[in-house]
Parts: C-alpha cells; sequence; structure tokens
C-alpha cells in the first residue's frame, strides 16, 4: 500500500513539473517578434502592401498590347452575304473563321505612365503603413506587458497583507482572550483580514484580465497557458537629458505616419496629373491576321485558308470633344483631394506632437512621482512596522493598526504604479527617438 501511495505522488509530482515546463515564460521582446508576425491587425496591413503591389504590377503591364485568338462556325440559309467572299448568294452556307486580333495604346495623355507613378506611390505608402500597424502592435504589447507586471506584484503586495492580517486576527483573539481588547476590536481585525482576502482575488482577477488582453494581441489560444518574464533594471531614477524640441524633430523625421501622409499627397497629385490626361486624345495601335473557310467554294479547306489569309494594321484617334463635364469634374475633385490629403497630413503631425509632449510630461512626473512615491513606501512601512509592535504591547488599538497598515498598503501601490509608468513613459521617449524598445 505504501509503495502505491508512493508511486502515486511520484506520478502527480512529476504531472505537475510537467506543466510548470510546458508554460512559455515571455520576455518583452518575445511578445513584440511573436505579435509582429502574427498578429492580425498587422496581416491585414501585410495584405494591403501584397494588393498594393499587385495593382503596380498590372499598372505597369497597361503599357504592353494586348492578344485575342478568335473562332467562330457558323451556318445560314436562304439569301444572305457569304461571310468569306462577301458575294450575295441563295443558298445554305457553312463558314469557319479564325483570327488573332491585338491592340496598344500609344498614347493616352500620360494617363498610363501617370498611373504606374501613381501605384508605385501607392506601393511605397502601403510599406510605411505596414509599418504604422507594427509600432502600433508594439507600444501595444508595452503597455499591456508593464501593466500585467504591475498587476503581478500588486499580488504580493496583496498576500503579504493576507499574511500579515491572519497574524494580527491571532493576536487580536489571544488579547480578546485575555480581555484586554473589546470584542468590536477582535472583530475588525477580522474584517480586515477578510478584506485582505478579497485584494487577494481582486489583484489576481487583474493579472489574468491583462494576461487576456496579451494573449489576445499575440494571437494565442484562449487555453495556452502564459507567464511573462519579471524585470530587474532599476529604472526608477531616469535621467531625462532630452531636448523636447530635439525629440519631436526626430519624431516627425522617421515615424512612419508622416512618409505615409506625404505619399498619400502625391498620390493624389499623380491622380490630378491622370484626371488632365482626360482633355487629350487617344492614339491606338491595333492590327489582327485571320483566314476563313465556306462551304459554296469547291477549294479544299487547307486552299481556302491559304487564299482567305489577310492582315490588318490600323491607326485609331480618338479626340475628346465634349463628355458631359466629367473630366472637368473629376479634376476640381482631385484638386479638393489633395487639400485633404495636405490637411490629414497637418492633423498627423499635430497628433504626433501631442504624443511627444504628452510622453515628455509624463515621464518628468512619474520620474518626480517615483522619488517620492518611494519616500512614502519607505516611512509608511517603518510606520507600520512601529504600529505592529505597539499592537504587540497593547498601546495601539486595532483600528489605528488597520489604518496604518491601509496606509502602508496604499504606499506601496503607488510606488509600483510610479515605478511602472516611469519605465512605460522612458521607453516612449526612447521610441520617438527611434531608439528599440527594452525593458530587460
Amino acid at each position: 500500500m505504501k509503495l502505491y501511495l508512493i508511486i502515486v505522488n511520484l506520478f502527480f509530482v512529476q504531472l505537475s513539473l510537467a506543466q510548470e515546463q510546458s508554460t512559455k515564460v515571455w520576455s518583452l521582446q518575445d511578445c513584440i517578434d511573436y505579435a509582429i508576425e502574427h498578429n492580425i491587425t498587422v496581416k491585414d496591413a501585410a495584405l494591403d502592401k501584397d494588393l498594393a503591389e499587385v495593382d503596380y504590377s498590372k499598372a505597369k503591364s497597361s503599357r504592353l498590347p494586348n492578344l485575342f485568338g478568335s473562332a467562330s462556325q457558323s451556318f445560314s440559309n436562304g439569301s444572305t452575304i457569304d461571310p468569306i467572299t462577301s458575294d450575295y448568294v441563295t443558298d445554305q452556307i457553312h463558314s469557319t473563321n479564325i483570327g488573332i486580333n491585338s491592340s496598344m495604346t500609344l498614347f493616352q495623355g500620360k494617363q498610363l505612365s501617370n498611373q504606374i507613378k501613381q501605384n508605385k506611390i501607392l506601393l511605397d505608402q502601403s510599406i510605411f503603413l505596414e509599418e504604422v500597424e507594427k509600432n502600433n502592435i508594439v507600444l501595444n504589447i508595452l503597455e499591456v506587458y508593464l501593466q500585467t507586471l504591475y498587476s503581478k506584484e500588486s499580488i504580493a503586495i496583496a498576500e503579504n497583507n493576507v499574511v500579515a492580517s491572519e497574524k494580527e486576527v491571532e493576536r487580536a483573539k489571544a488579547r480578546l482572550d485575555s480581555g484586554t481588547i473589546a470584542l468590536g476590536d477582535y472583530t475588525e481585525a477580522q474584517s480586515q483580514a477578510a478584506t485582505n482576502k478579497f485584494n487577494v482575488i481582486s489583484a489576481k482577477n487583474d493579472y489574468q484580465q491583462y494576461i487576456i488582453q496579451l494573449k489576445q494581441l499575440l494571437e494565442l489560444s484562449p487555453l495556452e497557458d502564459i507567464q511573462i518574464e519579471t524585470i530587474d533594471k532599476n529604472m526608477d531614477l531616469v535621467n531625462l537629458n532630452i531636448d523636447k524640441n530635439q525629440l519631436y524633430t526626430n519624431a516627425i523625421g522617421f515615424l512612419p505616419e508622416i512618409q505615409a501622409s506625404n505619399l498619400n499627397i502625391e498620390a493624389n497629385e499623380k491622380e490630378l496629373d491622370i484626371a488632365k490626361g482626360g482633355f487629350l486624345p487617344t492614339l491606338s495601335l491595333t492590327g489582327s491576321v485571320g483566314s476563313g473557310y465556306t462551304s459554296i467554294n469547291d477549294n479544299t479547306f487547307s486552299d481556302q485558308f491559304d487564299v482567305n489569309f489577310n492582315q490588318k494594321l490600323g491607326l485609331s484617334l480618338t479626340i475628346p470633344i465634349f463628355n458631359r463635364n466629367q473630366t472637368k469634374a473629376a479634376v476640381k475633385t482631385v484638386t479638393i483631394n489633395i487639400e485633404k490629403a495636405q490637411i490629414q497630413k497637418q492633423t498627423t503631425e499635430k497628433e504626433i506632437y501631442r504624443k511627444v509632449e504628452t510622453a515628455y510630461q509624463n515621464a518628468i512626473s512619474a520620474q518626480e512621482q517615483v522619488i517620492a512615491a518611494e519616500a512614502s513606501k519607505v516611512a509608511a512601512e517603518e510606520s507600520y512596522k512601529l504600529a505592529q509592535k505597539k499592537y504587540e504591547l497593547g498601546a495601539l488599538s486595532t483600528t489605528d493598526l488597520v489604518i496604518s497598515q491601509n496606509t502602508f498598503t496604499n504606499a506601496q501601490q503607488n510606488y509600483l504604479q510610479s515605478k511602472y509608468l516611469n519605465i512605460l513613459y522612458h521607453e516612449l521617449l526612447q521610441f520617438y527617438q527611434g531608439n528599440n524598445i527594452k525593458i530587460n
């Protein structure tokens, strides 16, 4: 029986170890790399780029001549015109026609060349738009990752409070039994212990919520269990030796949003050239070769194909005279779109300035807050330790002890929050300078 129990215990131990080993520990860089490769928003942007490549290739091919083959078989009865000889006959006619046709646009108001240039601009723009989505996912991962770390450390604080409050309940029970405190003091200690247990549950729930957000950004299965890597880099005190104006200039210079906006203006300007091309004539080259057979001719099928073999080559000129002001309206529409694209660029620049300015001011504030929060935490911890000693000696009420513990807990939470906000805004400033985000 003992041997059986030993085997069962070993089995569960091995199973537990296997489960722990199967849970991957993700670093921030792991999350970023995986999300860039698997996130559906990034994939959608990559597909838009692929479509732009297809459109560019299609535009380049528009300069080439087309080529079509044709074949027909017809039967007619009665008075009709022979399709091969063009003679008027009254008879039953079987006829066969085979040909190859081709046409090529020689000039179309430079619309073809401008369309090619526009599609190249749109392809370049799609590359920058893909980079925009990649940057967005990187920043989202950074924020959620740090929030998850904050929640994870909050669990530890809440669990330590539970341990402390349970010890305080034991002390309160002993003092109640000895008659040194009233029942209300004991129940207040119990209430604080229950509150701390509730806070543990709440902290764990917050942690799991952030894990869910992180898994969604990574496009992981809801059933997959993940753990995140804690950071050991001391970033409580970060020297912000950064000029705000230079920071904004750097951001404008490298962020893909600006490049995409510039290309959007260029694409609309090319659209204007395309629209103006509608005022100019179109010159096309056409050609064909073919032959045929008719049943009213006594020659053989092959002989008729030799005799009826024909070739055609021609030029076609189309001059726009009046198309109900469609071209004129198109030019006005594109002119308006150019102005809208320029306004959109200004809006993008304003948004980038807002983000950079906000990150800079928040970084300064977070740096000051983390210093103050750390000092407050140290003071609150010493005060709480002193309160515990006084409580043990019966020189402090349960209410005052609970207040001291809550003050210490709030100080710890404030320090954690300022710590991770400091890290977040520091990394945002690094990002806006064109540097890689790295917290480990």
